[in-house]
């Protein structure tokens, strides 16, 4: 049970929307909250429908940043914030997040610290991050290990493979989807949720939707994100003349009802959890991933879903055709993704595992 002198655990986390990363703080968040938890939420960038999701659920949102990136601002504003709220835990979820602790032990030496990981670690603030934190939870085995090599103790990194639910919409009709988004009903869509960064490679999903487009005009893409590339991903949509296929917004809401209505979700580069791709196969939906850390965690190759390798980057586009082209594979593909969902990632195993870490310092 929480420690009866604090019942408070600090969840700090970018804007985000709930899938991913997102979709992780959502369900750790209600159950710590079941297990008699004031959780509270700081939110260190803008944007996203996380925040009032977890508003709705009962949690406490404090704003410490407001621009669609984290800022060296955000580590003084969320330090007053440990200051004021005397968490007996604080949880940094992702890379920029962990970047803050060091501010946060300055004004708060008592405080258990924990950082949530599902990328690689690297960047000297991460690293200064990780090295003051009481543990790392790594989502990923590569994680864990980037993690030993940038020196944090073994006794301090907990494994916690992610959890999945499949996601609960609001009944929404496609051709209401559809008018909220700006896509066309008569289409098909594919999705892909990734922060416009240079991890990501996007120049690579691009350049596949315009593969595609040589034999599949009927094809309209979405992709969920935002970041620095913004500009350089719109230009090469109009060099590649797919602009009038590509749908960029920097976040969705309506992403849990959109599952339901893509034929395909696809990833092109280094993402947390893939973006959406174990949301997506906890939503039956057929899923390619270019080889990466999540991908080889998430999908079974050629079974769950398609690992492309980076080169040839024409295997990319050629294994979302097959998915594309041949129902029957994306079918058998989909129910195999979602039965792996349900029993090698159960969101409830996930989450027990994380409030027993929470209770265990705290207690």
């Amino acid at each position: 049970m929480p420690n009866l002198h604090c019942t408070t655990i600090l969840l700090v986390t970018r804007g985000l929307d709930p899938v991913g990363t997102g979709r992780q703080i959502e369900l750790v968040a209600a159950g710590l909250q079941a297990a008699g938890w004031d959780i509270h939420v700081a939110l260190t960038t803008r944007g996203g429908s996380l925040a009032e999701r977890l508003a709705a659920a009962g949690c406490s949102v404090h704003r410490v940043g407001r621009r669609p990136v984290v800022d060296p601002a955000v580590a003084g504003a969320l330090a007053a914030l440990v200051a004021r709220l005397r968490p007996a835990v604080v949880t940094a979820w992702g890379r920029s997040q962990i970047a803050t602790m060091p501010a946060v032990r300055l004004v708060a030496p008592a405080v258990r610290l924990v950082g949530w990981l599902a990328r690689p670690a690297g960047g000297g603030l991460v690293v200064a991050g990780l090295r003051r934190l009481d543990r790392v939870v790594a989502a990923s085995l590569g994680a864990a290990e980037s993690c030993r090599r940038f020196g944090v103790a073994v006794g301090r990194i907990e494994h916690i493979a992610p959890g999945i639910a499949p996601p609960s919409g609001r009944g929404l009709s496609r051709g209401a989807i559809a008018a909220a988004l700006g896509l066309d009903p008569a289409r098909q869509w594919t999705l892909c949720v990734a922060p416009l960064e240079a991890d990501t490679r996007l120049e690579r999903l691009v350049w596949a939707m315009d593969q595609l487009g040589v034999v599949r005009k009927d094809l309209q893409h979405v992709l969920v994100g935002a970041g620095p590339m913004h500009a350089r991903v719109h230009r090469r949509a109009r060099v590649h003349e797919v602009a009038e296929r590509l749908v960029v917004v920097p976040h969705c809401g309506l992403l849990p009802e959109l599952f339901g209505q893509v034929r395909l979700v696809w990833q092109s580069g280094t993402v947390a959890l893939g973006g959406a791709v174990l949301d997506a196969m906890a939503a039956d939906v057929p899923v390619v991933a270019v080889a990466s850390d999540a991908a080889r965690q998430l999908i079974v190759d050629g079974e769950t879903g398609w690992i492309a390798p980076p080169l040839p980057e024409s295997e990319f586009p050629r294994r979302a055709f097959k998915i594309l082209e041949e129902e029957s594979q994306a079918a058998r593909m989909a129910a195999a993704g979602a039965a792996r969902a349900a029993a090698c990632f159960p969101a409830a195993a996930s989450v027990a595992a994380h409030v027993a870490l929470h209770e265990r310092l705290a207690g």
